[in-house]
């Protein structure tokens, strides 16, 4: 077991090296050399990454190669997430107010990133899931200063599927960002009303003009501004069906967020909680 983990955390360092400091260190160039012998494109990918990791593929590390690697780069196809409903409706204008500003953002031919949730084998094994496209593949984003801070990315598209697909009744979300999840389970026969829990005034107010306009179901939305877990305490147990909670960038820093809000579950057991990417923050507790 102490082996196992050891090698989980050998691959989560290595690979949390290559996507925040070498994403696109993949050329086509050089897939296309590595499926000239033979190997296809997901294969390709997987050795240049192992190769520059300074992995022995054919030698020492083959094993530990064969064990992981071959589950976790996956080609993907844009057509997924430019045929998604909100892709498709709802339209970001190019608008700045303060520090904060609408724009998209790009994913690079060959960039790798994180694509959906961590799978954990049976054997224990972690899996992490990154993916690439073959072409420049634009999405759109919040900027705060210029730097990238709330997405629409494929992977938030995939990790909020199966919460969207359990949202019911009167739902409270945390955290509003560009309004995804809100927009998807606004769209939803079952879902009677969605009160979204944002501190950010400007978020706040930029959405309220440019984005929730588009929404066909916008009569559903109601935003209150304030704090997540301050919110949480002046809540009754059954005024909400469904919580879902989504106030982290990712796993490393929605742990102890994760765990506040799971202590607040058990006051409300007639309410269906759900969390963004809880299979990833798991596999880190």
């Amino acid at each position: 077991m102490n082996s196992l983990k050891s090698r989980n955390a050998e691959l989560l360092a290595m690979l949390s090296s290559y996507l925040n400091f070498h994403s696109d260190y993949v050329r086509a160039s050089d897939i296309k050399e590595i499926m000239s012998a033979g190997a296809d494109m997901e294969k390709a990918f997987a050795l240049l990454i192992a190769n520059a990791s300074g992995l022995d593929t054919e030698g020492k590390d083959k094993v530990f190669f064969n064990d992981y690697f071959p589950y976790i780069f996956h080609r993907l196809d844009t057509t997924e997430f430019t045929e998604n409903l909100y892709y498709r409706n709802i339209h970001l204008p190019e608008k700045k107010s303060g520090d904060i500003e609408y724009g998209t953002q790009a994913y690079k031919p060959f960039e790798g990133f994180v694509c959906d949730d961590i799978i954990e084998m049976p054997d224990g094994r972690l899996l992490p899931q990154i993916g690439f496209f073959t072409r420049e593949f634009r999405y759109p984003a919040i900027l705060e200063k210029g730097i990238e801070w709330m997405t629409v990315t494929p992977n938030e598209i995939r990790t909020l599927c199966e919460p969207a697909e359990q949202a019911h009744g009167r739902v409270l979300t945390y955290g509003l960002g560009l309004g995804y999840y809100p927009y998807m389970i606004s769209e939803k026969e079952e879902v009677e009303s969605v009160d979204i829990i944002e501190r950010n005034e400007t978020i706040i107010k930029m959405f309220r003009r440019y984005i929730l306009p588009q929404f066909p179901h916008r009569s559903k939305i109601h935003i209150i501004s304030g704090d997540a877990l301050e919110y949480m305490q002046t809540i009754c147990d059954g005024q909400y069906d469904f919580v879902f909670a989504d106030l982290w960038h990712d796993a490393g820093d929605g742990k102890p967020l994760y765990l506040k809000i799971k202590e607040f579950e058990k006051k409300y057991p007639r309410t269906e909680f759900a969390y963004w990417i809880e299979k990833t923050i798991k596999c880190y507790l």
